[in-house]
């Protein structure tokens, strides 16, 4: 599979291991930065990560900041992004089988490596479910996805 890795100046140190654990399990990297401790804004590493999923370039993102939560946070802003905060076995498989996340972030400052290559594992080999319940309910988050983007616009026209 193709992997999409990022990490801001908090997510450096743990960012190198993912890449490793990912190159282990067989997947295809793409290291986003940052490519030193120097600060950077997750935001923009964000970006690029999702940019890349958006474009079908990659099949998945995985962002590392300090915490996981403002990657998170970034990444949901970006139309067709689904992310989610994974810093345990059962949410990295849930969310995708339920929510079709197809981006992973995690805190640097919250797990260790000895968690990565389960976390990292359980995402990737998740499968989104087919249950009808699940498949209306991310299709809702498609469409209330349009309804803001259209108010945005309406907003930014006046």
């Amino acid at each position: 599979m193709k992997i999409a890795v990022g990490g801001d100046h908090a997510g450096f140190p743990l960012k190198g291991y993912v890449i490793e654990v990912l190159n282990d399990l067989g997947h295809e990297v793409t290291d986003c930065g940052s490519f030193d401790p120097n600060p950077i804004d997750f935001p923009d590493i964000t970006k690029v990560v999702c940019e890349k999923v958006r474009s079908n370039e990659v099949e998945k993102g995985i962002l590392v900041c300090g915490t996981g939560v403002g990657a998170s946070i970034a990444a949901n802003k970006i139309p067709g992004i689904r992310a989610s905060v994974c810093h345990d076995i059962y949410s990295s498989h849930q969310c995708v089988e339920h929510d079709d996340v197809n981006v992973m972030c995690i805190g640097a400052q919250i797990i260790g490596p000895a968690l990565v290559k389960e976390l990292v594992d359980s995402f990737l080999t998740a499968e989104f479910s087919t249950a009808v319940e699940f498949r209306r309910r991310v299709e809702k988050l498609a469409i209330m996805e349009k309804e803001y983007a259209k108010e945005l616009l309406e907003v930014n026209k006046k």
